[in-house]
């Protein structure tokens, strides 16, 4: 997994008693006493010795002391540690995942319907908010183009993808073009591009511009500038789904109506939001920002779990859930980690089907 590593030297029994206060304090959310970690930890040391190794992680910043409290609580460095080298993260329970195949339609519509499908699921699941990326359209196979021809050079373009996804665009040419025209660049489009990205249609119809004559050039210029201002980036649209935003308000940790209203004021706009999980999608695996490690001060005080999904061997997106630093871990990881690899298989059986 793609978590940071801690290079701390802490012997057996500091990691045990480490492990231990964590383990308590993502069970209650209360700060962890000499004796409560005397009784749960096993070992067999004097409260003094306890409280001399408390003191050294303490010192190390792995765990603080509130000033309402003669208990200690781990800071974001002791969770990292703990994320990273003191819990051994197990396969999601069958009953979690017999929920997860059940509750994630088989042959959804569309991917959008899919994606929100997954952020709703992981809502439910971990009862934090659940995020999911949604790809670029040009990032999945063309099936079909029609062009349909309208006053002053403009023209009705309607794209089905392979993920069922139908577009439907008005774009604006240098020039008009006839229904004859528009006919034949769309049978050409269809019959020879058909099953490839938008631009890799791109690459293919500039290369093929360099090399034809008179005649064949005329076509193809004319489906490349209709595939070009197709395919041009469209301003608008949800680039993450979020669902279960309400869902942090039942958390003692998040209840800070300024931490609040930050924190949805970032679901709202989505552009932060968004740059954190695409860097999440470029690395492999599962990926986890513990408080300020996200870099977004919106964030501070939670913890984003993420892992890409893709199809194809083409990474698309990630999906995560964002909740409370004290979060457990070692039942968010593989819920997060099991969803994002049954999104890919959904993703690669209709890629197969189409």
């Amino acid at each position: 997994m793609s978590f940071l590593n801690s290079h701390l030297d802490l012997d057996a029994r500091a990691r045990r008693l480490l492990r231990t206060l964590i383990a308590q304090y993502l069970l209650d959310g209360e700060p962890v006493g000499s004796r409560t970690l005397s009784r749960s930890s096993g070992l067999a040391v004097s409260p003094a010795t306890i409280r001399n190794i408390m003191s050294d992680l303490e010192d190390a910043g792995l765990v603080a002391s509130p000033h309402t409290s003669a208990g200690r609580v781990p800071t974001p460095r002791g969770l990292r540690l703990f994320v990273d080298s003191l819990i051994e993260l197990q396969p999601l329970p069958h009953e979690d995942m017999a929920r997860l195949r059940r509750e994630l339609p088989p042959q959804p519509t569309t991917t959008r319907d899919l994606l929100g499908n997954v952020s709703t699921l992981l809502s439910a699941m971990t009862h934090f908010a659940g995020v999911v990326t949604v790809p670029r359209q040009a990032d999945f196979p063309l099936r079909h183009i029609d062009f349909v021809p309208l006053p002053d050079a403009r023209v009705l373009v309607i794209l089905v993808f392979s993920d069922n996804q139908v577009q439907n665009r008005i774009v604006q040419l240098a020039k008009p073009l006839d229904g004859s025209e528009l006919e034949q660049a769309a049978n050409y489009i269809n019959a020879h591009f058909v099953g490839l990205r938008v631009d890799d249609i791109r690459a293919h119809l500039l290369g093929e511009l360099r090399e034809t004559g008179s005649e064949l050039n005329r076509l193809l210029a004319s489906a490349m500038e209709l595939t070009t201002a197709s395919f041009a980036p469209q301003v608008g649209g949800d680039d993450v789904l979020v669902s279960g935003q309400t869902n942090l308000m039942g958390y003692a940790e998040l209840a800070d109506l300024d931490r609040l209203r930050d924190l949805f004021e970032a679901f709202q706009k989505k552009n932060e939001l968004l740059q954190l999980m695409e860097v999440c999608a470029r690395a492999p695996g599962v990926r986890l920002f513990i408080g300020e490690e996200s870099g977004f001060t919106a964030l501070d005080g939670c913890s984003v779990v993420t892992a890409s999904y893709g199809t194809q061997g083409r990474v698309l997106g990630a999906v995560g859930v964002i909740g409370p630093t004290r979060m457990a871990y070692e039942r968010v990881i593989p819920v997060v980690q099991a969803t994002a690899g049954l999104l890919s298989d959904a993703l690669n059986r209709a890629a197969t089907a189409s």
